[in-house]
């Protein structure tokens, strides 16, 4: 997992500035709340190619973890169109992604399809760094057997555009 991982994003930092004008890069530390009371943290990751001036597609990684009672980790792996208001000082934006998650508890895996949908506020610090001061996500998953809808993901982190 952590390999093919590895090989998707460095792909994905090799292809960027071939379509992209722009290209951002985006680490930080995220809570997630998941159906029923699962609540953990972890970090999310973001490659974003900026192809218009406000339209660009981003690929969205995250992992979390939680260690209280069962240990458990989920991990999402997803790719959307983002809308980006290029204001001098802040940058809000939104999105839509889609792809899947993956929840890992003892003696069970198991793969669901993926929709998240939000936004956040960037913040340039100087030139090619700026802080993602939020980012709050709505999260759905469809498991085989079950529809989970009632999940948000809020992260904040660093942004460097090169």
């Amino acid at each position: 997992m952590k390999a093919r991982f590895i090989v998707i994003l460095l792909g994905l930092l090799c292809c960027a500035p071939a379509f992209a004008q722009r290209v951002e890069i985006y680490g930080g530390a995220q809570y997630e709340h998941l159906e029923t009371s699962y609540n953990a943290v972890g970090w999310n990751a973001a490659v974003t190619g900026n192809f218009k001036h406000v339209l660009g597609i981003t690929a969205d990684f995250s992992g979390v973890y939680n260690s209280r009672g069962i240990n458990s980790s989920a991990y999402t792996y997803t790719a959307g169109p983002v809308l980006t208001a290029r204001l001098p000082v802040v940058q809000p934006f939104v999105h839509v992604l889609f792809g899947g998650a993956t929840v890992f508890l003892p003696h069970l895996n198991t793969n669901a399809f993926a929709i998240l949908a939000g936004g956040g506020l960037d913040i340039g610090l100087r030139k090619g760094i700026g802080l993602r001061l939020v980012q709050a996500d709505w999260l759905r998953t469809q498991f085989t057997d079950r529809t989970l809808d009632k999940q948000l993901r809020v992260s904040a982190g660093l942004v460097i555009k090169f």
